[in-house]
């Protein structure tokens, strides 16, 4: 397929589409926004039942973790981007306080967008608002491992949106690698770390900036003293929802032996009432999506030490939610990345041994941490790395559009969803603009350079002499005007003679 499409020429028109200012202007980006919209309300229906199609993703999941979040997105975007892109002032220094300062954001150009296959509407679509809020062009690149779902996006986008600035390319390994070849002005990225470094390989020939949301094992702390159901219920639901395939998953469990013991007992619990006795049977537990992560997944299973499930379905893709108890560091399932229904326990002494536990690996995208102890959950967030921290509760941070969303290290690099996606796809430019007076201000930098020129020159350029200084000479302008309106318009003769 890679071979019958003229990439070049696609991203060509694209960029020529975007020099012609067709995406440039508010108005514009708004009103393929509001496309955008449309698309979503017209089809949900068609977007639930793709997602279902692809991994059996209960209707709840699709609608509420991906369909609603894309929606909610695009609103909030509707509603705030005149004044998010409107220019910004800044504060300015003693030197340019008459002269304006302040941040335009300005679109890059063409981006390419990297969807994945675990969430394929979400992580394809979401990226793209922030992308055509900024003003750019781009193209779509879904995942071939969700193809129902990418097959959907690729005939409804040209339906709705403006095929001059937006294009759809399908396909696999060869036309990602095609794409890949091509000159961007932005690439954004979302999978695994592999690829990750591929793609930022391809960036690096013509020095693309990039966003990489990658993944990585994600530790979650339980602490002796929390509420167990409420514990077991949080993680649970944010491990096993989307049948484990979630970047963002708890993907291990670091606690004592005593709070393991409470710990299983109410995860036993917690997944009877989730999914019932034979979760196998449930409806709101989706599929793993293909032959090959079934079988990745199922050789990370050591039946010796399943407490909880273990059960595969080879025919149906379906491995159970399955807890491991007396994993070490050296199991096949702490060497990877599970996303996948299997959740490892490993014991630890304390909170200090399971600090240096989770700094002696990669950073994760996020870090979960269960305590009532103020002073346990300050530990792991100001001694230890992440995309993210989330306390009492798994995932759920991901939700909260005013906070940035991303890695660190080899989760990633890049932040987006909200404001912030508007802020990953636009360039900020610096902007001063100077009036052509007050000239003698500007002369002591002009040469014959003189001592004393010099000295007055960093009296000015000391931000502790600025903020020292600024008030002084605020009220002396203030004064100053004062007296001069007040002796323009004789009113001094006028109050002198009141006063007598």
């Amino acid at each position: 397929m890679a071979e019958n499409i003229d990439y070049s020429d696609i991203v060509h028109h694209l960029r020529l589409s975007f020099n012609q200012g067709k995406i440039r202007p508010v108005e514009q980006r708004i009103q393929q926004l509001k496309q955008f919209l449309k698309m979503m309300t017209e089809n949900k229906e068609l977007f639930v039942e793709a997602l279902h199609q692809d991994l059996r993703k209960p209707a709840f999941e699709a609608t509420i973790m991906e369909y609603t979040v894309v929606v909610a997105e695009l609103t909030k975007f509707i509603d705030n981007l005149p004044s998010w892109a409107a220019f910004q002032r800044t504060d300015a220094d003693l030197l340019n306080k008459f002269n304006t300062c302040g941040i335009q954001y300005e679109p890059y150009g063409v981006a390419l967008i990297i969807g994945a296959w675990n969430y394929p509407l979400l992580l394809l679509l979401q990226p793209l608002i922030g992308c055509i809020g900024a003003g750019n062009c781009a193209v779509l690149k879904p995942s071939e491992l969700s193809p129902v779902t990418a097959s959907l996006i690729e005939s409804l986008v040209p339906r709705y949106l403006d095929e001059d600035c937006f294009r759809v390319i399908a396909g696999g390994k060869d036309e990602t690698s095609a794409l890949l070849r091509e000159r961007f002005d932005y690439m954004f990225y979302t999978g695994g770390h592999v690829v990750g470094q591929i793609v930022m390989q391809a960036a690096a020939k013509y020095l693309t900036p990039v966003t990489l949301e990658l993944g990585g094992k994600s530790p979650c702390y339980v602490d002796g003293d929390c509420n167990f159901d409420i514990t077991a219920r949080r993680i649970i639901w944010g491990k096993y929802v989307n049948g484990g395939q979630t970047c963002l998953a708890p993907d291990y469990i670091l606690c004592t032996k005593e709070t393991e013991e409470k710990l299983t007992l109410s995860l036993k619990k917690a997944l009877k009432e989730f999914y019932g006795e034979n979760p196998k049977e449930s409806k709101d537990l989706a599929r793993i999506i293909n032959e090959r992560h079934f079988q990745r997944i199922r050789n990370l299973i050591n039946q010796e030490k399943v407490v909880i499930g273990g059960d595969v379905d080879e025919d149906e893709k379906y491995i159970s939610p399955t807890v491991m108890t007396d994993v070490t560091s050296e199991d096949a399932v702490m060497k990877e990345e599970i996303f996948g229904p299997l959740l490892p326990i490993v014991k630890v002494i304390s909170a200090t041994e399971a600090v240096k536990f989770i700094n002696k690996r990669e950073k994760p995208l996020a870090l979960y941490v269960f305590s009532k102890t103020e002073s346990i959950i300050d530990k792991f967030i100001n001694e230890t790395s992440s995309g993210a921290v989330c306390v009492n509760d798994s995932i759920v941070q991901a939700a909260v559009p005013s906070l940035p969303f991303g890695g660190i290290g080899q989760s990633g690099m890049g932040a987006y969803h909200g404001k912030f996606s508007f802020e990953c796809f636009s360039h900020r430019k610096a902007c001063l603009i100077k009036k052509q007076n007050l000239e003698a201000l500007n002369a002591i930098r002009y040469p014959p350079y003189t001592d004393s020129n010099m000295k007055t020159a960093c009296w000015f350029l000391m931000p502790s002499r600025n903020s020292k200084y600024m008030k002084f000479f605020f009220y002396f302008a203030v004064f100053s005007t004062a007296v001069y309106l007040l002796k323009s318009y004789n009113c001094l003769a006028t109050v002198s003679r009141l006063w007598k």
